[in-house]
């Protein structure tokens, strides 16, 4: 696979997390289409407070971009993110779903008695599916010996070809979740690996 070079990820959160559709991503013996993201920026958006100060675990969102970031949530899911924009500036692209292109044979043993479709139809399944796990944190990308791997595939990027759709991102509460100040979920239309849009839920403070 030839990899994208760190300029494709050198730019703003937004461009980054609508061109990485189409565009494939590989790890441990699977290949996916990416076919759905979500982008978040620590300094600016309201949904993204966890990255607006460095700390050890989320170290890699402050360095160059082209990195990965990896984190658990909910207990038992590893999340994906790809780290873009300039050094110090934390902005990172969640890749929430994708087409397994290559390598069925690995997915179908790490997903065994799930549908095809379903297999990366969700961030945890995604990583799932890939064996992504915490130990990836920090990897980069655009290194040719990286474990990780994102290729040039066929990216929508801001293509008028109307595949690209935009809208609110998933599970976000608050004004982050707001889908017409925060349109920041990307994803190719009618492609049945896209996650279902959920919205955020408001927990009352005890």
């Amino acid at each position: 696979m030839r990899r994208l070079p760190r300029s494709f990820f050198r730019r703003p959160v937004l461009e980054v997390s609508a061109d990485l559709l189409g565009r494939h991503l590989a790890h441990g013996g699977v290949t996916v289409r990416v076919t759905e993201t979500e982008a978040y920026a620590g300094l600016v958006d309201p949904a993204s407070r966890v990255l607006s100060r460095p700390t050890a675990h989320n170290a890699p969102v402050f360095g160059a971009p082209g990195h990965a970031f990896v984190y658990f949530t909910y207990g038992h899911h590893w999340m994906l993110c790809l780290v873009t924009g300039e050094v110090g500036v934390p902005e990172v692209v969640l890749v929430r779903a994708g087409e397994v292109v290559d390598g069925h044979e690995v997915a179908a043993a790490r997903r065994p008695g799930v549908r095809e479709r379903d297999w990366c139809r969700g961030p945890g399944r995604l990583t799932s599916t890939l064996g992504v796990t915490g130990a990836l944190s920090g990897v980069d990308l655009c290194d040719r010996d990286s474990p990780v791997a994102v290729g040039h595939g066929q990216g929508l990027g801001h293509e008028p070809d109307g595949l690209l759709r935009t809208g609110p991102r998933v599970g976000v509460s608050g004004p982050g979740g707001d889908g017409t100040a925060y349109p920041w979920r990307f994803w190719v239309d009618g492609d049945p690996t896209v996650s279902p849009y959920r919205p955020g839920v408001v927990r009352p403070r005890r």
